[in-house]
């Protein structure tokens, strides 16, 4: 019995193995639901990742938004995303942690500010360092989810963009020349850099009236130093004689006649032949990548013949002393010899910069001492005294000058554009006494001190007495301080004008060199000889102040002309502005 139903389960078993009729069916049957499966997770990935590209794309829009209102990220994130469709929209602020659900998107705005020279891409982006430049804008949410919501979990979408936006403005710290001494001009650059440079009064003027195209020089310059191709960046990292520089800007195309001539003159004039590292004339910033005989987008990139050529000339003479001997070319000075000290200039810090927010230009740091025999005239005074010789040794020094370039913005477009730069002259001391130190003159590591010098030389003949020498002794001091600084706007119009705007420690309302003599201290020292040494500074001190006030006014133009020809200002700074652009805002890693 059990053997037959053995038998027939087997005979069961084979006909259905052997029957293949609907096998179809049955795999279907047996294979729908993982497929069912299968294509609810591959519909919903396919779905979240369409759904990752496009609140990227927005990402990236709201990050490019931003940081063209950098001053109001978070509004313009809000709206950009809002307006494309983005639902539910939150800020989280700092030290705040918001999830996202469903309907609801999370976003982080951080400003700071973007170094794209840095080379760690990771560290380019420097959150919360001012002046802001970029902004990063981080989102999650939750995607929607259609089909496979019970199979796999819900992910988080997460994206980000960091945008930035480089404002540039082309600006220059220094002293102009309102007025031009040829004679003292000749002067100083012969005691710069060698040579007899000798030009006229119309020729300076021509200089100082004339801007050079700075990208047109650098080319011309890249002629000169047989550099045929590259960046601008790539002329500005070598080194060029004055001659070399001056020769160039003669070839700038556009330039004066008299301008040109000017430049070629003392291109063949100059003896020195010492080069001068060319970043430490010009900063380009970015621009400097630009390829030779390109020009930036928007941006004039201008600036005075008159103060590149001083300002190479200063970088050219170094940390060595210029000695300048004037003879009796000074109204009513017999004698007059400078001597001029120029300070190393600060690193980073160049005459003039192409660049960004936060970049500072600086002078240099000037220290003249003038020696001088004032002439006399009438020696005769009262009491038996008469002048034999009065001088003059004045020493000034100036701090240098600064420039920062502190915000640019365009409100409502190219047009409307706002350039504010923070500037402070540098703080004066004027001295009208002898060097306790010398042979440290051109040592700015130290500060100077001073003592009296030999102011008069007066001999006095009485009725018993008769000396013929006696040495009056005296100094004078003043100062320029309250060296806060002041923000000047350049607005579009000053930018198109290249506009010079000056700022002044104070409002000096009287000659540098009358407050100084007015001021002056006298003393003699008659111990022994039985003199009234009371009686007799009352009666020389008015006639050496009188004297010396006849001689202020040449010797204020001769510090006026020797120091605006180096760039620097007593109390006051020149600032001017030839060009600038808000740029544009551009995704950057």
């Amino acid at each position: 019995m059990l053997r037959r139903a053995g038998k027939g389960i087997g005979r069961l078993a084979r006909s259905m193995m052997g029957d293949r009729k609907a096998n179809f069916a049955v795999m279907t049957a047996l294979s729908a639901p993982v497929a069912l499966a299968l294509a609810a997770v591959a519909i919903d990935e396919a779905s979240i990742y369409t759904e990752r590209r496009e609140a990227q794309a927005m990402v990236d829009l709201a990050a490019i938004t931003a940081a063209s209102n950098i001053n109001n990220v978070n509004t313009a994130v809000v709206t950009t995303l809002t307006d494309n469709g983005m639902p539910g929209v939150v800020v989280q602020a700092s030290g705040q942690t918001i999830a996202p659900a469903a309907g609801k998107t999370v976003v982080t705005v951080t400003q700071g500010r973007y170094a794209s020279s840095t080379t760690n891409v990771t560290q380019r982006f420097q959150a919360g360092v001012t002046p802001y430049n970029a902004v990063r804008v981080t989102l999650a949410k939750i995607p929607n989810r259609y089909f496979a919501s019970s199979l796999i979990p819900t992910p988080v979408i997460g994206t980000q963009a960091t945008a930035s936006m480089t404002p540039l403005a082309t600006f220059s710290v220094g002293s102009r020349l309102l007025s031009v001494n040829g004679g003292i001009l000749n002067a100083l650059l012969s005691g710069l850099l060698g040579g007899n440079i000798s030009l006229s009064v119309m020729d300076y003027n021509g200089l100082v009236s004339a801007d050079v195209s700075v990208l047109s020089f650098i080319s011309a310059l890249a002629t000169q130093l047989n550099i045929t191709a590259g960046t601008y960046s790539d002329v500005l990292a070598s080194k060029a004689t004055v001659g070399q520089i001056a020769t160039a800007m003669a070839n700038v195309p556009g330039l004066g006649n008299t301008a040109k001539v000017a430049l070629q003159t003392i291109a063949s004039k100059s003896t020195s032949t010492a080069k001068i590292p060319l970043s430490s004339l010009v900063d380009l910033g970015s621009v400097g990548s630009l390829g030779l005989g390109q020009q930036p987008s928007g941006l004039g990139v201008d600036a005075s013949a008159m103060g590149m050529l001083t300002a190479a000339a200063v970088l050219a003479n170094g940390t060595n002393q210029a000695a300048i001997d004037l003879g009796a070319t000074i109204p009513g000075l017999l004698s007059t010899k400078l001597s001029i000290a120029i300070g190393e200039p600060m690193q980073s810090s160049p005459w003039l910069a192409i660049d960004g927010i936060g970049t500072v230009v600086r002078t240099a740091q000037t220290r003249i001492k003038l020696t001088a025999s004032v002439g006399i005239g009438t020696p005769g005074l009262a009491g038996g005294i008469s002048l034999l010789a009065v001088n003059l040794p004045l020493n000034v020094e100036v701090a240098y000058a600064e420039a920062k370039l502190t915000d640019i913005t365009c409100p409502t477009g190219p047009s409307s554009i706002s350039v504010s730069i923070a500037a402070h002259p540098g703080v004066a001391q004027l001295n009208l006494a002898n060097s306790n130190n010398p042979s440290g003159f051109a040592d700015f590591s130290q500060p100077q001190t001073f003592t009296d010098a030999d102011i008069a030389d007066v001999s006095l003949r009485l009725l018993l007495i008769n000396i013929p020498l006696i040495q009056v002794m005296g100094s004078a001091a003043t100062a320029i301080t309250n060296n806060s600084p002041q923000t000047l706007t350049f607005n579009a119009t000053d930018i198109s004008n290249k506009t010079v705007k000056t700022v002044s420690t104070r409002n000096i309302s009287q000659s540098l060199t009358t407050s100084l003599v007015n001021n002056l201290s006298l003393s003699a020292n008659l111990l022994g000889l039985g003199i009234d040494v009371t009686a007799l500074l009352g009666t020389v001190k008015p006639a050496v102040v009188a004297l010396l006030n006849t001689v202020t006014a040449p010797v204020d133009d001769l510090l006026y002309n020797v120091l605006s020809a180096l760039g620097v200002g007593v109390g006051q700074a020149d600032v001017r502005v030839t060009g600038a652009t808000c740029g544009r805002a551009v995704l950057v890693q």
